[in-house]
């Protein structure tokens, strides 16, 4: 079958005759071009950086930011169309704001997952829209204090009033991807953007899954990632923008927030030092081997 649309790209709609939706995969190519975002799920929290292309130097620095405060223990960061990115930004506080009117309790990061995924995915449905441009990372902390009320009413006699099962407790850390299909997974690292298969590859090095590495040290592997992806458009300048969301007894509280100035100042820092490193190690083979 022919890899270009021939007809079958006019409507969101329409199957090509090989079952692919030419629309979908067009937006999937506008995420390519976007800045590189990466998430890193840590043991006491979740860590958010994206590189934020300077495209004047008119641009105010720390203005136009890319990284979104959806509820108190939520951030949400696209790589893309920025348009697109703030409409879904928009709407996912709109979900997280419905779910505290009708449960009296924050959103948990899987369903806010959901929800912004069904949206998304409703947009590849129907010919008079088309899908969004932007793969978006979503990361929270589900709190674990006790709540007044949880998803445990009407679950037999061992329930208190309002549902709540005395002494039970669940939360920590979050981490999803949605793309532009609408298609959603959680991950323990999570990569997108112009340098995603080189974020990946440095992420993958981390072993995450084995939950070692602390939300401090995550920050700074975040910002070595980032700089690392970057190489690839070194004549290009860029900002690094970065958030973080702890535990409750971490240092954010349970809250996301910006990862403060000096943090970020001493990650950069490591992050130009590594990749500064890595740049003379292969300097110094390159040399071996015109040795040999």
């Amino acid at each position: 079958m022919t890899s270009i649309g021939t007809g079958y790209d006019l409507t969101n709609s329409t199957f090509s005759p090989d079952g692919r939706n030419f629309q979908v995969e067009y937006a999937s190519k506008a995420v390519e071009n976007g800045g590189t975002a990466v998430g890193i799920r840590c043991k006491n929290g979740v860590v958010l950086a994206v590189e934020k292309m300077v495209t004047s130097k008119l641009l105010k620095a720390g203005a136009n930011q890319r990284i979104a405060t959806v509820d108190r223990n939520f951030g949400m960061i696209s790589s893309g169309l920025v348009p697109d990115g703030r409409h879904l930004v928009s709407r996912a506080r709109d979900e997280a704001a419905s779910w505290r009117t009708n449960y009296k309790c924050p959103i948990p990061s899987s369903s806010l997952a959901f929800r912004v995924g069904s949206y998304v995915q409703a947009y590849t449905l129907y010919s008079s829209v088309r899908p969004f441009g932007v793969t978006t990372i979503l990361a929270g902390w589900d709190s674990e204090m006790e709540s007044r009320v949880d998803g445990q009413i009407g679950r037999g006699p061992k329930a208190g009033s309002g549902g709540q099962t005395k002494g039970t407790k669940a939360g920590g850390p979050g981490l999803y991807m949605v793309e532009p299909s609408g298609l959603y997974w959680g991950y323990y690292g999570a990569a997108t953007g112009k340098g995603r298969q080189t974020a990946k590859a440095e992420l993958e090095k981390l072993d995450l899954s084995m939950g070692n590495l602390s939300l401090e040290q995550g920050v700074k592997e975040a910002a070595r990632i980032i700089y690392t992806a970057h190489e690839d458009s070194k004549d290009k300048d860029f900002e690094l923008e970065m958030s973080w969301v702890s535990s409750l007894n971490g240092p954010t509280k349970g809250r996301h927030e910006q990862v403060p100035k000096e943090v970020l100042e001493e990650a950069e820092k490591f992050a130009k030092r590594a990749t500064e490193g890595d740049d003379d190690e292969d300097t110094a083979t390159g040399g071996d081997t015109m040795e040999m």
